[in-house]
C-alpha cells in the first residue's frame, strides 16, 4: 500500500514521500524499510533517531529528531490510528463466502447475505444469522438462537439456545454464551436439587469476548453485556449478571450471579465480583482484588478484600515492615516490664 493511500485511510496528515511502499505495522525498535510504526509517548521520541522504518504515525506536537530519513502521517490519536493502520494490514482468515457443505443448517434457519459459514458448523431450527457474518469451523448456533449483523463467531464458540447476540459482535475461539448458571436448592435430606436455567441471555453491539469465557443464563430474568464492553480471555459472568457499557474485564475475571457492573467499569486480571452488589460507574479495581461489598462510582480500590487503592498502599507498606515493628514491640514490653520492677523496688 502507498503511504498516500494510508494517509487517506487514516485521515492522517502526510509529510514527506507520498509514493513509498509500507509492506507491514511494527514496533519502532522492530521496524525496517517498508514499515510504518508509531510514537503516541513523547518519551519514545529519542528512538526515532535509531528507528529503520520508512514512516512514522506521529502525534501533531510532537517533533521528530533532526536528520531522519522516514516520513510521517499526523495524528490527533496515533495509538488509534496505529490500531486501524494494523487491521488494514492484516491478513484475512475467515472462511470463504457461503455456506460451506459440510455444515448443517436447519431447514427454517434464516440466514443473511453475504455470510461465511464454515466446515462442520451446526446453526439450529428456527435460530437466524445476520448478513455478513462469519462462522468459522465448529461453531455451534443452538435451536431460536440469533446473531446479528457483521459478526466474527471463531471456532468451538457455542451459542446455546435462544441465546442473543448483537451486531459487529467478535467471539473469540472456545465462547459458550448461554450456559447454564450454577443453581441448586437444598433438599431435607442434603442432596441438591438442580435449578434449571433457562432463561434469557442477551449480548448487546459492538462486545468482544475473549477465549474460553462463559456468559451463563438465569432461572429467571436474563443476563445482560451491554454495548462496546470488552472481555478477555477466561472471564466467567455468572447468572443474571448486568454488564453495563463500555465495561473492560481483565483475564481471569469472575463476576457472581446477579451482580452488577454499571457503565466504563474497569476489573484488571483475577478480580472475583461477589454476587448480589453493584459496581458503580467508572470503578476500578486492580489485579487480584476481591469485592465483597458494592462500590461507589468512581473508586479506586485493591486488595482482598478491596479497600481504597491508596488506603491499600499505605497498608502493603506496612505489612513490609511487619517484622521490625514486632521485633521493636518485643523491646518496649521488656523495657516496660524492667522499668515497672523498678518502679516497685
Amino acid at each position: 500500500m502507498r503511504l498516500r493511500e494510508l494517509a487517506h485511510a487514516l485521515q492522517c496528515r502526510l509529510e514527506g514521500d507520498a509514493a513509498i511502499e509500507i509492506v507491514r505495522v511494527a514496533g519502532i525498535d522492530q521496524a525496517q524499510h517498508g514499515d510504518i510504526t508509531f510514537v503516541d509517548n513523547p518519551r519514545y521520541i529519542p528512538h526515532l533517531a535509531s528507528t529503520n522504518a520508512s514512516a512514522v504515525i506521529l502525534a501533531e506536537d510532537l517533533a521528530i529528531p533532526v536528520g531522519t530519513g522516514f516520513a510521517v502521517l499526523r495524528s490527533t490519536k496515533p495509538y488509534v490510528d496505529f490500531a486501524r493502520a494494523v487491521a488494514l494490514f492484516l491478513p484475512s482468515s475467515a472462511p470463504a463466502k457461503g455456506i460451506d457443505t459440510l455444515s448443517a443448517i436447519a431447514a427454517d434457519a434464516r440466514i443473511g447475505a453475504e455470510v461465511s459459514i464454515g466446515p462442520f458448523v451446526t446453526v439450529g431450527a428456527g435460530a437466524s444469522i445476520g448478513a455478513r457474518t462469519t462462522l468459522y469451523p465448529h461453531v455451534a448456533v443452538g435451536q431460536g438462537a440469533s446473531i446479528g449483523d457483521d459478526c466474527v463467531i471463531h471456532s468451538q464458540c457455542s451459542i446455546r439456545e435462544r441465546a442473543v447476540v448483537g451486531n459487529r459482535v467478535i467471539l473469540h475461539d472456545g465462547v459458550v454464551v448461554g450456559s447454564e448458571g450454577f443453581g441448586f436448592a437444598k433438599q431435607a435430606d442434603g442432596t441438591h436439587l438442580k435449578i434449571p436455567q433457562g432463561a434469557a441471555v442477551v449480548i448487546e453491539d459492538d462486545v468482544e469476548i475473549g477465549a474460553n469465557s462463559t456468559i451463563d443464563r438465569p432461572a429467571v430474568g436474563e443476563t445482560r453485556i451491554q454495548a462496546g464492553t470488552k472481555i478477555d480471555n477466561l472471564v466467567h459472568i455468572a447468572h443474571g449478571v448486568s454488564v453495563g457499557r463500555r465495561v473492560l474485564l481483565a483475564a481471569q475475571v469472575g463476576v457472581s450471579g446477579s451482580a452488577v457492573l454499571e457503565d466504563d467499569v474497569i476489573l484488571a486480571g483475577q478480580v472475583g465480583v461477589a454476587g448480589h452488589l453493584r459496581v458503580g460507574k467508572g470503578a476500578m479495581a486492580t489485579a487480584q482484588s476481591g469485592i465483597p461489598n458494592s462500590v461507589e462510582p468512581g473508586a479506586y480500590v485493591s486488595g482482598s478484600p478491596a479497600i481504597p487503592h491508596r488506603d491499600w498502599l499505605k497498608s502493603s507498606a506496612a505489612y513490609r515492615q511487619l517484622p521490625a515493628l514486632r521485633k521493636r514491640v518485643a523491646e518496649l514490653e521488656r523495657r516496660l516490664i524492667e522499668l515497672e520492677e523498678k518502679l516497685k523496688r
